[in-house]
């Protein structure tokens, strides 16, 4: 691989450029060490009548899951339930948002930001704002070019308008970017979570395959934000005395997280990608630095070896971590009653694993929550994206071109 030729002062020493798992880990490189259940294998290619079939909402009948096949979507990204509302919004990662609502076809929202999509890049997360019913806000992030051959994640929001049958953006406004554009096309992060209360937000923004920003309070790469909701710095942030892009942070020493997500209690938690090797679920406290890439349950892609997390007692450790990886797209605490034995445990949306992961939550030494990892379940494709309906089914978006947005029920 070439070296880790860093926008921030040349090749770092001691590090080593990855290219990161997201996007090309291999199935069959997962080792299974925990229960695994096989519900769906890939096939041969759907005929046109079979796709069809799908479309009208065919039911498959798999181990204690009714698994419904909805829409299908080009490179998805993210989805989000709009409040009281029977519609779904769906990012692809080339650039489209989508509305989709049961029985019709997905339309795409006209006034979507111009992305830069390659690589890992293009349209991310999208977010309804906790104000939604009554401001329309949604959230959006993506990567945005800059100058040369560079770019960064965005985060922006805009009203949604639901007019009949064309949907649309309006007085999209950039709040935030990351700073600054690097070379590259990989780890933006970029996923949002607002706070319990609705009054801010956190974002997380991966150290785009540059190293060394994870570890940089000049630069907001490789941290956990917390933002007002129009994207300034939050009140009472850990760093806030330090002015600048300080500001912003919560927490720093991070690579690759894309999932971001509060529980029951209200404890943030971020789920991000190692490199070969490492992928961790972290429990995040204000001002910890969690290691990256000082430390890690994995070693570069050329072979060297980085000190593990137990090695700097100083830095926050994962609740888990794994070895291979699982290469996670993205996660959901449980708190529903369609699966009732999985409230309060870490579902996650696995692309390496090809399902979804089960991880309980328990109370480690000196009371610090550790994960668990309880069982695989088996989809045979790529998992993008795992989200909670209010009915307690989950809602399922593959990865790749021509993937389906899947709906799993109790059987």
């Amino acid at each position: 691989m070439p070296g880790n030729t860093s926008d921030f002062g040349g090749t770092s020493a001691g590090f080593r450029h990855c290219s990161g798992h997201e996007e090309n880990d291999p199935l069959g490189s997962i080792a299974a060490r925990v229960p695994r259940r096989k519900l769906r294998l890939a096939g041969p290619a759907r005929t046109g009548r079979e796709q069809a079939k799908e479309q009208a909402g065919a039911v498959e009948q798999r181990d204690g899951f009714a698994i419904t096949d909805l829409a299908r979507f080009d490179s998805p990204w993210a989805l989000a339930f709009l409040p009281g509302r029977p519609d779904v919004l769906v990012t692809e990662r080339t650039g489209a948002l989508k509305l989709w609502r049961p029985g019709g076809k997905a339309v795409v929202v006209a006034g979507t930001p111009k992305v830069d999509a390659g690589g890992q890049g293009g349209l991310g997360d999208v977010a309804v704002a906790p104000d939604f019913a009554r401001s329309g806000l949604v959230y959006l992030t993506w990567a945005e070019a800059g100058p040369g051959d560079t770019r960064g994640a965005a985060l922006g929001r805009a009203r949604l308008v639901l007019d009949k049958g064309a949907p649309r953006l309006e007085n999209l406004t950039v709040i935030w970017r990351q700073v600054p554009k690097v070379s590259g096309r990989g780890h933006f992060g970029h996923r949002i979570a607002f706070a319990p209360d609705g009054q801010s937000l956190f974002l997380s923004s991966g150290e785009r395959q540059k190293f060394t920003p994870a570890q940089d309070m000049g630069t907001n790469l490789g941290k956990i934000l917390h933002l007002t909701l129009d994207g300034q710095p939050a009140p009472g942030n850990p760093f806030a005395a330090q002015g600048g892009l300080a500001a912003q942070v919560w927490t720093l020493g991070h690579r690759n997280p894309l999932g971001l997500q509060f529980d029951a209690q209200g404890r943030l938690w971020d789920l991000e990608h190692g490199p070969a090797g490492g992928d961790e679920l972290n429990l995040l406290e204000p001002g910890k630095n969690y290691g990256w890439p000082l430390v890690s349950d994995g070693d570069n892609y050329d072979g060297t070896p980085i000190p593990r997390n137990a090695t700097r007692p100083d830095l926050a450790a994962p609740a888990i971590s794994w070895n291979p990886v699982i290469a996670p797209g993205d996660f959901v605490f449980y708190s529903g009653k369609a699966f009732p034995q999985w409230r309060g445990q870490a579902l996650i949306a696995a692309l390496g694993a090809a399902g979804i992961v089960r991880v309980g939550i328990e109370s480690g030494p000196g009371g610090r929550p550790v994960g668990k990892e309880l069982e695989r379940i088996d989809l045979g494709t790529r998992i993008r994206e795992i989200r909670e309906a209010g009915d307690g089914t989950l809602w399922i978006l593959e990865d790749g071109e021509n993937a389906r947005l899947r709906r799993l029920a109790p059987r």
